[in-house]
């Protein structure tokens, strides 16, 4: 399989928004069909666009209530966004622990995180692949907590047939440069629910009262009113614009190309993996499709550390890997509790070792191989290498 990553669509979209002069009635124009286009593609109801897949993760929080001093339970391995969201809305960020296997968010330390505070759970769908939304939806009903799927890797996956961004009561998805679809940024929300659909819109929208799960922006007779009344509650300017929207919407009509070319290359990486007992993939259970964002895997070997085994594979022609981010509550920020006025919350709250242990023995393990080639032969490529780089350490 051979794709372009960026083709004459996107070119001609993002033409067709420009050409509009950013007129009040061209404006949103794309917005509009990419918010349709992707809820029908996913499965949902209501799709919004946002500026970023950080705004979108503080908007769902704010949209499914939770308010200063609530707690909000997070896996601890994930990019700081997911968290920081949580700061964001002025509520604590609690973090449950993980699969050794799956690396995902664990149902059952979800269950053991909860307290009289805690209001929702964001679980990840890390490296492209769904957490077991089963336990996790039968623990947050039983607890009456809001789930948010943070699906910014995992366009695509799937659970047990049930796509990515169906199954939580909001999910976001993220366009940042390396997800696998892309308008270089900007993000989306999906939800069934009118309720929360119609709180996305109003809370990325400045607060304004006149605004819709269908409409995103008031019109010029509201504008010209000197007796209109704009703001119905606080809000963020977090809307998508048009331009971005132009982007993302031939990205997603072209969501099955690129999705699939991405899995494809995940699964040849991955295979290069086959037989080696210390190199041990990301554990994908048979009821679930995975994206591959990255192909992931934990290297076991007492002899070969991570540092030398990625100078080896570059050594060998291989194009780097990358590393797990470090678990969120071992950053600085948190460390020091440096949150820019919120710590008055924070009293009582420890971030330190210990507190995740599976987290924390498998992230300095982590190798997160690159899956975003675009011409398969380049992923046949890089498996030999990874192969070679394997039997290298084996002789």
């Amino acid at each position: 399989m051979k794709i372009e990553r960026i083709t004459d669509l996107e070119r001609q979209y993002a033409i067709e928004s420009l050409n509009g002069q950013f007129e009040t009635h061209n404006n949103y124009k794309f917005v509009v069909r990419l918010e349709k286009a992707f809820a029908e593609k996913i499965g949902t109801k209501h799709a919004v666009g946002f500026v970023n897949g950080t705004a979108t993760l503080h908007t769902a929080l704010e949209a499914a209530g939770v308010t200063a001093g609530d707690e909000v339970i997070v896996p601890p391995l994930t990019m700081s966004s997911t968290c920081f969201a949580v700061l964001m809305a002025n509520a604590i960020p609690v973090f449950a622990d993980i699969e050794e296997d799956t690396f995902l968010i664990s149902a059952k330390e979800i269950e053991n995180r909860i307290t009289e505070k805690t209001k929702a759970v964001i679980v990840v769908s890390l490296f492209g692949l769904m957490p077991d939304m089963d336990a996790v939806m039968d623990v947050a009903r039983r607890h009456r907590l809001v789930v948010i799927e943070d699906d910014a890797q995992c366009f695509m996956g799937s659970y047990k047939g049930h796509m990515a961004g169906t199954i939580g009561d909001m999910a976001s998805f993220s366009f940042q440069a390396s997800k696998h679809l892309t308008s270089g940024e900007g993000g989306i929300v999906t939800t069934d629910s009118d309720e929360y659909g119609l709180n996305l819109r109003r809370f990325s929208g400045l607060g304004y009262g006149s605004i819709s799960t269908k409409k995103a922006r008031i019109s010029k007779d509201d504008i010209q009113d000197p007796l209109y009344e704009r703001h119905y509650s606080l809000g963020w300017n977090y809307r998508m614009s048009d331009v971005v929207g132009a982007v993302a919407l031939a990205q997603t009509e072209r969501m099955d190309e690129l999705c699939s070319c991405r899995m494809e290359a995940g699964k040849i990486i991955e295979a290069a993996m086959s037989g080696c007992e210390w190199l041990i993939p990301q554990h994908t259970p048979q009821e679930c499709v995975h994206a591959y964002w990255t192909a992931a895997a934990r290297i076991v070997n007492p002899s070969v550390d991570w540092y030398t085994f990625r100078r080896k594979f570059m050594e060998l022609g291989g194009d780097g890997i990358y590393a797990a981010w470090k678990l969120n509550y071992l950053e600085p920020a948190f460390r020091n509790k440096n949150f820019m006025g919120r710590e008055i919350f924070f009293e009582g709250y420890t971030y330190q070792e210990g507190l995740c242990p599976v987290a924390e023995k498998i992230q300095p393990q982590l190798l997160q191989f690159k899956t975003n080639y675009w011409d398969t032969d380049e992923a046949i490529q890089q498996a030999e290498i990874l192969k070679k780089t394997i039997k290298y350490f084996e002789s």
